[in-house]
């Protein structure tokens, strides 16, 4: 097969799909992987790199999206590349399209085949290509958000851990899962007092709660707690996640009023829609603005900002679905494998996920009703 790797062109957008050293086992199983001149440079693959492990370096992204038959991502493609997309493609990426229906029609249109890494699932139905990430974002989102609390930020002038006789700051996650708990262990870690909101309690946030029974609260996620919680957070974590479709909206824009002035919003569910009512995505270059005294991070690529560590983070996730999809076909490994099948949304034109179907009121065909055709 022949596997392409472009250069990501969304704003402050460092990653790469795809290390050196993922494209030398792709090639060594006999495919070829196309590398975009420079894709990597930002994390420090040369394309020297790539060339040693045997990929083609070829100079544009037309020049890739011309020959390959998979291309390969880390952000949902932009219109410019949506235009270049054929319908003999398949496009692997994250793509998030629950939010964002100017994509999905894009890629609609496109006739192509898309498969977004945070829809495939795993045996025990968590989301393993959006593990890697969500970790990074979820750490990041507390050392974003410190920085934001300081004075010269716009901020409440608060220093998470406090100091001796100042009682360190207090952090709202909301949202127990893989984002929320590593958010909460950063804020830990810098001595905040943290407090997490979900909608159960499950076994793993007990024992979480246990080991940092001195610092951790944990509570059932609700109007009544999370106002209570509002009234005295300095830094709120939001972490909601609907596998697919878009993110509820937990905190009103009405909410603000009661919270603190200073204090700092960061939503980490900024990509699929927010799940605060006035978020608006931003980027690294303006990651901030204000509402009702409250400030608000909405940076929709977070994970972007550390390339390095979410590029190796990210390849040793995708690495065996690329191995797998190459070897096979795309058809065949959608067909062998329900897991992957979860993280197909769109195929010939039809939206083939149930939740991002709903988010965009779009018709939605099941999967298993399509005709994988072998042939192609």
């Amino acid at each position: 097969m022949i596997i392409g790797i472009p250069q990501e062109i969304k704003i402050h957008e460092y990653r790469v799909s795809l290390t050196p050293e993922g494209a030398a086992l792709l090639t060594n199983c006999g495919h070829h992987v196309l590398v975009q001149s420079n894709a990597g440079s930002a994390v420090g693959f040369s394309d020297q790199d790539y060339q040693a492990s045997g990929a083609k370096i070829v100079p544009t992204a037309q020049h890739i999206f011309d020959q390959a038959q998979m291309i390969i991502k880390v952000k949902e493609p932009q219109p410019s590349e949506c235009a270049l997309l054929k319908k003999d493609q398949l496009l692997f990426t994250y793509l998030h399209l629950a939010a964002d229906p100017i994509q999905a029609e894009l890629l609609m249109n496109s006739g192509a085949t898309c498969i977004a890494y945070e829809t495939i699932t795993d045996n025990d139905g968590r989301l393993p290509l959006l593990k890697p990430m969500s970790e990074v974002a979820g750490r990041m989102s507390i050392q974003s958000g410190a920085h934001h609390l300081e004075k010269t930020q716009g901020g409440s002038g608060v220093l998470l851990s406090g100091a001796s006789g100042v009682e360190p700051a207090k952090v709202l996650v909301i949202g127990g899962g893989m984002v929320g708990m590593n958010a909460a262990k950063v804020a830990l870690g810098m001595g905040a007092q943290v407090t997490i909101l979900d909608r159960s309690i499950s076994k793993r946030l007990n024992d979480f709660q246990q080991k940092y029974s001195t610092q951790l609260s944990i509570d059932l996620s609700n109007k009544t707690n999370i106002e209570r919680q509002l009234k005295t957070a300095d830094l709120v974590i939001g972490a909601a996640l609907v596998a697919g479709a878009k993110a509820p909206k937990i905190i009103t824009k009405a909410m603000l009023k009661i919270m603190k002035k200073g204090s700092v919003l960061v939503d980490v569910s900024i990509d699929q829609g927010g799940c605060f009512e006035s978020s608006k995505i931003t980027t690294h270059d303006q990651p901030t603005y204000i509402i009702d005294g409250i400030i608000h991070y909405c940076v929709g690529n977070m994970p972007g900002a550390v390339a390095k560590t979410a590029t190796l983070a990210l390849t040793n996730a995708t690495l065996p679905y690329i191995l797998d999809i190459a070897n096979k076909g795309y058809q065949q490994a959608i067909l062998d494998d329900l897991n992957l099948t979860n993280g197909l949304n769109i195929y010939q034109g039809k939206i083939t996920h149930k939740a991002v179907a709903e988010s965009l009121d779009y018709k939605f065909y099941p999967p298993s009703t399509l005709d994988f055709s072998l042939t192609k």
